[in-house]
């Protein structure tokens, strides 16, 4: 019980250091951007920068064509959890992708992400976008129409006090609730399953997120 509650205010304070790193950015973002709103920009150099944009992306959005998410395979540990063995994609891309799995856990994503800072969506998302919530650290909560509503609920509630996770339906996917962050993925029973607090203790801001401390604030919110 000691070790569990020492786990369990270690994670709490992990994550409010990340939340004040994240404030801080916002900070220096909010300045940066009034700075830039004073220069003057000739329409001839942001023509240019926009043309080269422009061919960046077209060229991320082949590859991802080709390769939507990286090679690989689910290998399933002792502990029910399922991780991604091989190289997971992470090129910003703005067209559809076609993942490995349902729900994801990797690969090409839109350039900007699913709110994650204890989002609860009541519709479908984009898994482009939730994809880079879990680049960020977040764990991704999903649920089909076979879940409980009484689970639902009490995920629902957890998801809310919990800093860097999101939940949402997802009709596809083959189990009622299944856990997801980035490389891994499990299915739980129910709300009361021990291993909701497991998975959330080990992947929320955990050492598989590619981008930690990156913002879960100021994405897409619905």
């Amino acid at each position: 019980m000691g070790s569990a509650k020492k786990a369990s205010t270690s994670r709490k304070a992990r994550i409010e250091e990340m939340r004040r790193a994240e404030q801080a950015r916002e900070r220096r973002n909010r300045i940066l951007t009034i700075g830039a709103s004073l220069v003057i920009v000739t329409g001839l150099v942001v023509g240019g920068v926009v043309l080269v944009q422009s061919q960046d992306d077209g060229a991320s959005d082949t590859a991802a064509a080709k390769d939507s998410s990286g090679k690989g395979t689910f290998v399933t540990g002792k502990d029910g959890v399922k991780t991604w063995k091989g190289k997971l994609a992470r090129n910003h891309v703005t067209k559809a992708v076609k993942y490995a799995s349902e729900p994801p856990v990797g690969g090409d994503h839109n350039p900007v992400w699913m709110n994650c800072n204890g989002d609860v969506y009541t519709e479908p998302v984009k898994n482009t976008n939730a994809v880079h919530s879990l680049e960020h650290g977040a764990v991704w909560v999903t649920y089909n129409a076979a879940a409980k509503k009484s689970d639902v609920d009490a995920l629902a509630a957890k998801v809310k006090k919990t800093p860097y996770t999101l939940m949402s339906p997802m009709d596809d996917q083959k189990d009622p609730i299944m856990l997801s962050a980035w490389g891994h993925q499990r299915t739980v029973t129910g709300a009361s399953d021990p291993n909701v607090d497991k998975f959330f203790e080990k992947f929320v801001q955990g050492e598989q997120t590619p981008e930690p401390g990156a913002a879960c604030t100021n994405g897409l919110s619905k």
